[in-house]
């Protein structure tokens, strides 16, 4: 539930502090990618500090080293984070984290059916939704970022 209440709440207070005067955040493509990035620096995070242990126990047991694993997904959401905080790099790194999004997901349908994590962590329901909210939010970036290429220069450089 931290990393949803990470997003909105940064992704709200970055949208109000463009609605008070701060002109880099006045545009919601901007908010979510700053609330992306803190949900990300979060999750990452957890993969070396806290919850590391229970993260590697999620890994589905099919799949080899789960230390290394939940490793080299904790530096790809750290990754993910910084490129998300700068607008050249913000499309790549939202679409490596909707694939990473989804290829983690396994995971979360793990953890939720071994009943691996305590109290509603560990239901299934609540877990999808959660990752269906995260995955809309990197496919807005790169949707944004889609649309705005498609856009004449002129219009582009306006909403850059």
């Amino acid at each position: 539930m931290a990393p949803l209440v990470a997003l909105v709440v940064v992704t709200l207070l970055l949208l109000a502090a463009g609605a008070v005067g701060v002109r880099p955040l006045r545009r919601w493509p901007v908010a979510v990618r700053g609330g992306l990035a803190a949900m990300f620096v979060l999750t990452g995070g957890a993969h070396f500090i806290g919850m590391r242990e229970q993260l590697i126990s999620m890994v589905p047991p099919g799949l080899p080293a789960p230390e290394l694993l939940v490793t080299v997904t904790g530096v790809l959401e750290l990754l993910g984070a910084a490129g998300l905080l700068w607008h050249r790099t913000a499309p790549w790194a939202a679409g490596g984290l909707s694939v990473l999004l989804v290829v983690m997901f396994p995971a979360n349908v793990h953890a939720a059916v071994a009943a691996i994590l305590p109290g509603a962590d560990d239901q299934l329901v609540p877990r999808t939704a959660m990752q269906v909210v995260f995955l809309a939010a990197t496919l807005s970036v790169v949707v944004h970022h889609l649309r705005a290429r498609r856009r004449p220069v002129s219009e582009r450089t306006a909403t850059a």
